[in-house]
């Protein structure tokens, strides 16, 4: 049986921000991606309804021996699932948020500027480049959005107000963590204090990157990701 790798995305991240990492480790893993249901409307505490919304999806597929990966956003989560539920034995942390973060938006989005939202979407990124039209245009399509830009922006406040550091404490397993060295939503100083508060984890950087590494620069996230999972692979 090949071990259960669960991809998180962030809070505008979608399931097609994992393609490289799908693409790479398909043949050896059982790769998994739920969709966090960021905006849902009837959620009361964001963070645990997203935390449960993973546990229903790994009852609901059977899987053990979790080895969650999680950016942003989803990093978060992970690690609130891995504090919870003892069925995590590796977890990946890229660009996480749960100690500080920026945020994307600035404080008065102006939700209709398609400009501004463009600019913005370049700003999770070294390579403004990597912001394509289409994820430009996902994002602008969200905040347009009333009801889904209050969502966005709740559970955006909510992870801000949540500090991990507790959790991350008590979090005893091999963690990794990999880090855009340009990362301005979760600068490096945030990535090393994770490194302080994570006894059993190792933190790599990647040079000319930003928030989200898998998508900017997956050929150094993959074979750094490889190295920590070549055990798992066996």
């Amino acid at each position: 049986m090949k071990p259960a790798l669960v991809l998180l995305h962030g809070l505008f991240g979608n399931l097609s921000n994992w393609k490289y990492v799908i693409e790479y480790f398909g043949n050896d893993f059982d790769i998994h991606t739920p969709e966090l249901p960021i905006l849902d409307e009837d959620k009361k505490n964001d963070l645990d309804y997203l935390v449960d919304s993973v546990h229903t999806y790994v009852k609901k597929h059977n899987l053990v021996n979790l080895i969650i990966v999680g950016n942003s956003l989803g990093g978060h989560v992970g690690i609130l699932y891995t504090y919870k539920y003892a069925n995590v034995k590796k977890l990946v942390l890229t660009g996480s948020s749960g100690l500080y973060e920026n945020n994307m938006l600035g404080t008065f989005p102006r939700r209709h500027d398609y400009d501004y939202i463009r600019q913005r979407v370049e700003y999770t990124f070294y390579d403004p480049s990597t912001a394509t039209p289409q994820l430009i245009q996902e994002v602008f399509s969200i905040v347009s959005d009333n009801k889904k830009c209050f969502q966005i922006i709740k559970t955006a406040r909510t992870a801000q107000r949540n500090y991990t550091v507790e959790e991350l404490r008590n979090i005893k397993i091999p963690t990794l963590l990999i880090w855009g060295k340009e990362d301005k939503i979760t600068p490096i100083n945030v990535a090393e204090e994770f490194k302080l508060l994570l006894s059993n984890s190792s933190l790599f950087y990647i040079d000319e990157c930003g928030h989200a590494p898998m998508m900017e620069k997956p050929s150094v996230f993959n074979k750094i990701l490889e190295s920590f999972l070549e055990v798992d692979m066996l």
